[in-house]
């Protein structure tokens, strides 16, 4: 009998030691899933702020003026490059700059949401065949990328890029979104903004800037600090030419529901008609 108990005893113990073990797994899994847990609720709390401080700050830059941008602080950090720029409401600029601006950088802009989707097809096509890099980018992408990011291509900011573009489609208006595109842009080096490109350039107020000129300081958009609108090469010239050319075409650029109206009818036609050539 007492041989009997002291094996049931024994046995009783190493069950029980056997037992242990799944608890201690038990606690091990519970600490790791209440870890992630935890991440996954930080992650959350980060990506709601986020989205609320973007959604205000498009608020409130729909009345706002920025003060500054991203890359204007970049080139003064990096490089020590100056700030120099001087905000003029829209109707204080020359139409001139308004329609070089669409010829140029954006034939739609009127017409489509933050994104031009044939200019975007007609891009990776191009690409494929390797004979021509076509940018794609709207003006509407342009004035999200240059008030809210940095410069550079990644897919983040890229992608940071498309949401913002989404904003400012949906919180603004057409003509306060070229209202911010005309008085950032980068148009020298430490130099933003049509007004303060038309007073170094050509010493005189954006207002009073001819189609020419307009033609000029657009032309040198895609690579401002390279370039100069007052001493142009031959490219810039030939440039300026046709983007004067262009805005004879297009015509005077007005904000009003029916020309805008009248915009969103072409570019369906224009889409229908693509799509059929496919």
């Amino acid at each position: 009998m007492t041989i009997m108990y002291s094996f049931s005893v024994l046995s009783a113990k190493k069950a029980g030691k056997k037992n242990q073990k799944p608890k201690k797994k038990q606690k091990k899994n519970g600490q790791k899933k209440s870890v992630f847990k935890r991440i996954c609720i930080r992650l959350g709390q980060l990506l709601l702020v986020f989205f609320a401080a973007s959604i205000l700050l498009t608020v409130v830059y729909r009345w706002v003026n920025p003060p500054v941008t991203p890359l204007m602080l970049i080139r003064k950090a990096t490089q020590g490059a100056s700030i120099q720029k001087k905000w003029v409401d829209i109707q204080n600029l020359s139409p001139y700059l308004i329609e070089a601006a669409v010829a140029s950088e954006d034939n739609f802009f009127l017409a489509h949401h933050g994104f031009d989707f044939g200019a975007i097809e007609k891009a990776i096509e191009e690409r494929k065949t390797k004979k021509r890099f076509r940018g794609a980018s709207t003006i509407s992408q342009q004035t999200a990328k240059n008030v809210f990011l940095w410069s550079g291509r990644s897919w983040i900011r890229k992608g940071l890029e498309c949401y913002f573009t989404v904003l400012i489609e949906l919180l603004w208006s057409k003509e306060r979104i070229m209202e911010v595109y005309l008085n950032i842009i980068e148009t020298g080096n430490g130099i933003y903004g049509c007004e303060m490109a038309s007073e170094v350039y050509f010493n005189k107020t954006a207002n009073k800037l001819s189609r020419k000129q307009a033609a000029l300081i657009t032309a040198c958009y895609p690579n401002p600090r390279k370039w100069n609108p007052s001493k142009p090469t031959t490219y810039i010239q030939n440039r300026a030419s046709q983007i004067v050319q262009l805005t004879t075409l297009i015509g005077k650029i007005q904000f009003d529901k029916e020309h805008i109206q009248k915009a969103q009818e072409r570019y369906e036609k224009y889409n229908r008609k693509r799509k059929k050539q496919k």
